[in-house]
């Protein structure tokens, strides 16, 4: 019987190495084990966007199969407002609709609505869905449409959407532009309120070295004739990610700095950033956290916050400023300049579901013309 040189152990000793740890990437990625993830992977051959993507086409359509039902659809509408004459017949604008949240909750959350549309502001909502989780998706998709209502952001951010999600807004929030930052898998997206702000164009920027399908999703835009750039993203997740976590950090501050000086540039996302990642990488003098900005206010600082948000099931606490939003100024002399003046969390009530619309608190931040 013929037996394995040193070299055959070694390399066959890699292998396993690198299948372990490709194992442990798609099921931290996926929310599952180490089985299915071993499955899928060894089904398209150990490339991880294939298995990627062939689990998360796996029929996932039939979460939100309740919401299209004919008993729903056949529901009172008459709370309901008139949408945009050019919105399609089937659609039902649930941004227009009352939250699903508990009476109490939405006494509380409803005194923090503006009374009216501020013409001098922009507001903006940055909100990791956590659309990779299907238990009660179709509640907790109902309720950030109720959100939208409650805080009429002009920009809302979104990480972590599915195909079926998007189709669900699509459906259900027309008063809003959608832009998607991908088509399979998971991915980001952008809203833009259509009788506030106007879509120039908008291009995905790849981070060539990720490992988990992220990327940068930018937007041009008009706000009040003023020129807006927009970027959302979803960088690397998990301790051990740091290092390309940084590099995406770097992408996202080079297109910043970069872009005309007439132009705001406005980045929100789930960067899953630790302080010291930061601090190594550093800001430009023309970037600002808006959170610091603002004073460091204690009670907007965890956005992933396992103490306080029941929706994952962890042995663990851990509060964690994950979610940020920076800002880069214009600086030309006569245009208007935005400054951040307001920030708060969202998403802190649970739904009639008994949980959060997310496992990530999201964003609301408000930013006056000067």
């Amino acid at each position: 019987m013929s037996t394995l040189s040193d070299s055959d152990k070694k390399s066959i000793s890699e292998s396993e190495e690198t299948r372990s740890r490709l194992c442990g990437e798609f099921a931290t990625i996926t929310g599952t084990d180490s089985a299915v993830a071993q499955c899928y992977l060894a089904e398209n051959e150990w490339e991880m966007e294939r298995a990627l993507n062939s689990f998360f086409e796996a029929d996932m359509e039939r979460v939100f199969e309740i919401e299209d039902s004919p008993e729903r659809d056949a529901s009172p509408k008459s709370k309901r407002k008139k949408v945009e004459d050019s919105a399609p017949g089937a659609c039902i604008d649930l941004t227009e609709d009352k939250p699903a949240c508990s009476s109490d909750a939405n006494t509380a959350k409803t005194k923090q609505k503006p009374s009216e549309e501020d013409d001098n502001k922009l507001s903006l909502i940055s909100w990791n869905v956590d659309g990779l989780d299907t238990d009660n998706l179709p509640e907790r998709a109902r309720g950030l449409c109720s959100y939208l209502v409650l805080y009429t952001p002009d920009v809302v951010f979104l990480q972590e959407l599915i195909p079926p999600y998007v189709q669900y807004l699509r459906k259900r929030a027309v008063s809003y532009t959608l832009i998607e930052g991908g088509e399979d898998g998971y991915f980001t997206g952008m809203m833009l309120k259509k009788s506030r702000v106007k879509l120039l164009e908008s291009q995905i920027v790849t981070y060539p070295t990720t490992k988990m399908m992220r990327n940068l999703l930018i937007a041009q835009v008009k706000f009040k004739g003023q020129d807006l750039c927009l970027m959302t993203s979803h960088f690397e997740s998990c301790k051990g990610y740091a290092e390309e976590r940084m590099k995406q950090l770097r992408v996202v501050m080079q297109r910043m700095t970069e872009a005309p000086d007439d132009v705001t540039v406005l980045f929100g996302g789930d960067t899953n950033l630790r302080d010291t990642e930061v601090a190594k990488v550093g800001l430009p003098s023309s970037v600002c956290d808006v959170w610091e900005r603002l004073g460091k206010q204690e009670h907007c600082r965890y956005t992933w916050d396992t103490k306080a948000n029941s929706n994952k099931t962890v042995p663990y606490i851990s509060r964690c400023r994950f979610d940020r939003v920076y800002v880069r100024l214009a600086t030309r002399e006569g245009v208007p300049h935005l400054a951040p003046d307001h920030m708060a969390l969202v998403g802190l009530e649970k739904l009639d579901c008994g949980r959060y619309t997310s496992d990530h608190w999201g964003i609301y931040c408000s930013f006056s013309a000067g």
